[in-house]
């Protein structure tokens, strides 16, 4: 009985797959075009992360270093 079953089923998946139209063509273009800005999205905002992570403090650094009076490393770094 199973393999009738199976044998029925296998012709109608050969009925689908032939019968792929230009939507379906498109809606899967659509997929994987989405499917690979959302990864690109999700490597950018990573490693923003981790940017911003490690070059904020250097970055507030730099920009006291170029401000008017030019203080010195130590008193930028100490807390008073």
């Amino acid at each position: 009985m199973a393999s009738k079953f199976s044998l029925k089923l296998g012709k109608v998946k050969a009925r689908k797959k032939s019968a792929v139209t230009a939507e379906d063509d498109e809606r899967s273009t659509i997929a994987a075009a989405t499917k690979c800005v959302t990864e690109w999205t999700a490597w950018g905002l990573q490693k923003g992360k981790v940017i911003t992570h490690y070059g904020f403090i250097p970055l507030i650094i730099i920009i006291g270093m170029k401000s008017e009076p030019r203080p010195s490393l130590a008193q930028l770094l100490s807390p008073v």
